[in-house]
């Protein structure tokens, strides 16, 4: 359970980036959810850690005013 909502996380991520939405996002982030899930516990700290990387640059940006 935990690794699919790492997955969506990182699925959103990605489509953020992107800018389009959708879809995109969607299938790439069960894409990689399962990879992050056939990697293991390293897998699933690597996904949290790309998201909560972009979460805190996100953060940074807010407090900046960009």
């Amino acid at each position: 359970m935990i690794g699919k909502v790492i997955g969506a996380l990182v699925g959103r991520e990605i489509d953020r980036r992107d800018g389009s939405g959708g879809l995109k996002g969607a299938l790439t982030g069960a894409l990689i959810g399962g990879g992050l899930r056939r990697m293991g516990p390293l897998g699933m700290a690597l996904g949290a850690a790309y998201v909560g990387k972009k979460a805190l640059d996100r953060r940074r940006m807010m407090r900046r005013g960009y």
